[in-house]
């Protein structure tokens, strides 16, 4: 049986690391049920962008072998820029699809056309603007730049993302994304990246929630009156 003193230190252990815990586990906890409550493609902007939407088929290309690159050709992609198709090479450089013309950035006109492609009709763009760096907590981190921004008349502060270089509509930012992508750095404890599952916060915080858990249940063994019986009865 413990004695009543090693039962009061686990019971203060248990409390100050429960109170310690606490904030974190109710961080936890709220994320988790978002998580659970929200739908992952609302999240994605779904219900902002045209799903129907699908690349024009062009025709009468000039074969990629004709473009003036000096590296040769890894890899291609085809774009629709404002109804004209361009060749996106080697993850660096667009090309004329019809010339063969190197083309150095879209313009802003170019990019707004782009977008139109990806968001439903009746998306009203209130502003656009060229950025060409950004932080690690940017909402629009780990994606190519320079990009225009394109700002829409909504509630949910929405805007799209337009890369320069490349022509590629690159994704969507709303208020309900922002506050998944705010929840899920507080669940991951990640506050750079928000993708890393093994920082040693992370890591010593699950640790020191097991220890509380393990904490509790040798508190309930050690207060619980029908355990003090059973233990009165073997020792008779």
């Amino acid at each position: 049986m413990v004695n009543r003193k090693t039962a009061i230190k686990i019971r203060k252990a248990h409390r100050y690391l429960g109170l310690f815990l606490g904030i974190q586990f109710l961080f936890w906890t709220i994320s988790g049920m978002y998580f659970s409550w929200t739908s992952i493609d609302d999240i994605h902007g779904d219900q902002f962008r045209n799903l129907e939407y699908e690349p024009k088929a062009f025709d009468n290309l000039i074969s990629p072998s004709k473009i003036n690159n000096s590296e040769g050709i890894r890899s291609i992609e085809i774009r629709d820029i404002n109804t004209a198709p361009y060749y996106w090479v080697n993850k660096k450089q667009l090309y004329s699809a019809k010339t063969g013309e190197a083309k150095k950035d879209i313009s802003e006109e170019e990019a707004l056309s782009v977008a139109k492609n990806y968001m439903k009709e009746d998306m009203k763009v209130v502003n656009i603007q060229k950025i060409t760096e950004v932080d690690d907590y940017h909402e629009y981190r780990e994606k190519l730049l320079p990009a225009y921004v394109i700002s829409y008349d909504t509630d949910e502060a929405l805007k799209a993302y337009v890369s320069v270089t490349d022509g590629k509509f690159q994704t969507v930012r709303h208020r309900a994304w922002r506050w998944f992508d705010f929840l899920w750095m507080t669940h991951t404890m990640d506050y750079d990246t928000r993708d890393n599952f093994n920082t040693i916060v992370l890591r010593m915080f699950s640790l020191l929630g097991l220890i509380t858990v393990l904490s509790g249940f040798l508190l309930w063994y050690t207060s619980s009156p029908a355990i003090r019986k059973i233990q009165k009865k073997v020792s008779k």
